[in-house]
């Protein structure tokens, strides 16, 4: 999957999880400044990322995400493990 596959996907998720088409994702990007982005959407956001990339993301994988940045690290540290 090429980094651009990745982004589109990204952006895509994001978008459908907070039903927010005109949604800008940056890396600096956090819950606080996004209306609506709390637990249970947050929990939605982690279980699509986890089936779309086809990837498993723990606990304490969360608990060491800041923002959107981090993330997106995240996500592709664990395509590469794959």
């Amino acid at each position: 999957m090429t980094d651009e596959e990745i982004n589109s996907k990204f952006i895509y998720l994001f978008r459908s999880v907070f039903k927010n088409e005109q949604l800008t994702i940056t890396k600096d990007l956090t819950a606080n400044d996004v209306e609506g982005w709390d637990s249970i959407t947050h929990l939605s956001l982690i279980t699509e990322l986890e089936k779309v990339f086809s990837i498993e993301i723990n606990g304490f994988d969360v608990m060491g995400l800041n923002n959107v940045g981090d993330l997106i690290g995240l996500i592709d540290r664990k395509l590469k493990e794959e």
